[in-house]
């Protein structure tokens, strides 16, 4: 498969989706998030994820129960998100932040992502 040239849809955290590859036990997608922009913190109720950033740069700030962290993002940067952990996503700089995400199991639709108080404002330029 190729990458499709426009978005599927607007994922729940604001991150433009192109729905790339889907068995029975994971899916796969590609996520774009504007430059200059702020997502919306979310968590998922029942998938865990995995993230690979393809390109730009930008932060993830991630929280499990008393435990949060932020983590610079740049390509080559791969991060976990378990299911019931608070993230939001920001790009820096002067592009998109763009990455591959791993969803296990299948990403089951757009009630999986809730929102959830974040640790910066959401939106942007």
């Amino acid at each position: 498969m190729q990458l499709p040239g426009d978005p599927d849809k607007v994922a729940p955290d604001g991150s433009y989706v192109r729905e790339l590859l889907g068995l029975g036990r994971g899916s796969m997608a590609h996520f774009e998030l504007a430059a200059g922009r702020v997502s919306r913190a979310v968590a998922h109720r029942t998938v865990d994820e995995f993230w690979y950033i393809l390109g730009g740069h930008g932060q993830m700030w991630r929280r499990q129960g008393d435990r949060q962290d932020t983590v610079p993002l740049r390509p080559g940067t791969c991060l976990s998100i378990p299911a019931g952990t608070h993230f939001q996503f920001r790009a820096d700089g002067d592009g998109p932040l763009a990455a591959v995400g791993v969803t296990m199991p299948p990403w089951p639709g757009d009630d999986e992502a809730y929102e959830v108080p974040g640790g910066w404002p959401a939106g942007g330029e």
